[in-house]
């Protein structure tokens, strides 16, 4: 099969691509676009190290052929802070300490920001829920929860913009 153009919104911004229809997104992203923050680990959609959200949703971008994704919006990890300031879920991650080694933090980032955006007021069973097609072996995942926990506790006590939701 042919090659094709594909667009699409990355981390805000219009980006274009060719692409064979065998590349993943996960490939587009790491390898066209040099985003490294979605890890390739099992590439069988089973460990959400390359969790991405597609259409504001957590996709594991391993399986998702880049050429079905034309006109969705993709954001990453890198896409998420601000310069230095850091959102508010990957702040919590710090400060309690939810990262070991790092290779899972992106896709558990990625799905606990989906989780907070859709639902202010999580209870533990709902980050647990969101969380549990990412796979950690430093953590413990105990950590994890509660920063997830936090980073929603952080929203809402703090009023926010629209448009600084996800900062």
């Amino acid at each position: 099969m042919p090659s094709t153009i594909v667009t699409l919104t990355l981390n805000g911004t219009e980006r274009e691509l060719i692409a064979r229809p065998s590349t993943t997104l996960l490939n587009a992203l790491r390898e066209t676009f040099g985003l490294m923050g979605a890890k390739r680990g099992c590439a069988q959609g089973g460990c959400g190290s390359c969790t991405v959200l597609l259409d504001g949703r957590p996709a594991v971008s391993c399986l998702i052929p880049v050429v079905t994704v034309g006109g969705s919006t993709v954001d990453t990890i890198e896409g998420l802070a601000d310069g230095d300031r850091l959102t508010d879920v990957q702040q919590a991650f710090v400060d309690h300490f939810a990262t070991q080694c790092g290779f899972c933090t992106p896709g558990m980032i990625m799905s606990a920001t989906a989780l907070l955006d859709r639902n202010p007021d999580p209870t533990r069973q709902d980050v647990t829920e969101a969380i549990c097609g990412n796979v950690c072996r430093c953590t413990g995942y105990e950590p994890i929860i509660t920063a997830v926990l936090s980073a929603a506790e952080r929203r809402r006590d703090t009023p926010q913009s629209p448009a600084t939701a996800g900062l």
